[in-house]
């Protein structure tokens, strides 16, 4: 089971999920997107909150209104850190989660820690976690699957994208030969139609010559 939430509408479409246990969890460690931004409660147990962001864009553009809502999101789903105040939660991009055989299920680390940030939450916000459990809905969706079908969706658009690249480049390719065709034409036909001054002072009679031809 996961469990979806849609951040304050004034922020945009964005879609805040978690999983119903470690198990599920695991499953969305592994089949997670490149825009997902994982979310979770330092140094104690909590669920794994999880934003999507937009094709495009990163852990830089989140909103501190939706940074708000994830944080506190993940605070009110751990045992311990929903009873404590001024607790610290870290967040990273999902492809910075790293996986090991000898990890507990549900168990993660980072491949780079530099990569993952901090931030302090000082208390509950009761408004901001009613607001987005008000929002909740329960689906059990087939993680691989969704996975599977955008990989496919990706991989059909650098196909496309590269097709038109070659299309592209073979269109100059023609231009520019067709360019150095015209060029080599009108050199040709300046050629042609020069004479130089040797030419023309051959065929031309001197004044002298043309004043015997008088006499």
């Amino acid at each position: 089971m996961v469990f979806y939430f849609k951040a304050r509408p004034e922020a945009g479409d964005y879609t805040i999920f978690m999983g119903l246990d470690k198990f599920e969890n695991e499953e969305l460690i592994k089949y997670g997107f490149p825009e997902d931004i994982w979310f979770h409660v330092d140094k104690m147990s909590s669920a794994h909150v999880y934003l999507r962001m937009r094709k495009g864009q990163t852990i830089d553009d989140i909103s501190e209104g939706v940074l708000e809502d994830c944080v506190q999101l993940v605070k009110a789903n751990s045992i311990q850190g929903n009873k404590v105040n001024n607790i610290d939660v870290v967040y990273t991009p999902w492809q910075n989660l790293k996986k090991t055989p000898a990890m507990d299920v549900g168990q993660v680390g980072f491949h780079n820690n530099k990569a993952v940030r901090t931030v302090r939450v000082e208390k509950r916000i009761n408004e901001v976690v009613n607001r987005l459990n008000r929002t909740k809905v329960e689906r059990k969706p087939d993680l691989k699957a969704e996975r599977e079908s955008v990989n496919a969706a990706e991989r059909a658009e650098r196909k496309l994208q590269l097709r038109d690249k070659k299309r592209r480049e073979e269109m100059e390719r023609l231009e520019k030969e067709k360019q150095a065709e015209v060029r080599s034409y009108k050199n040709l036909m300046v050629a042609d139609k020069m004479t130089s001054n040797k030419e023309i002072a051959s065929t031309q009679k001197t004044l002298q010559e043309l004043e015997e031809d008088f006499m």
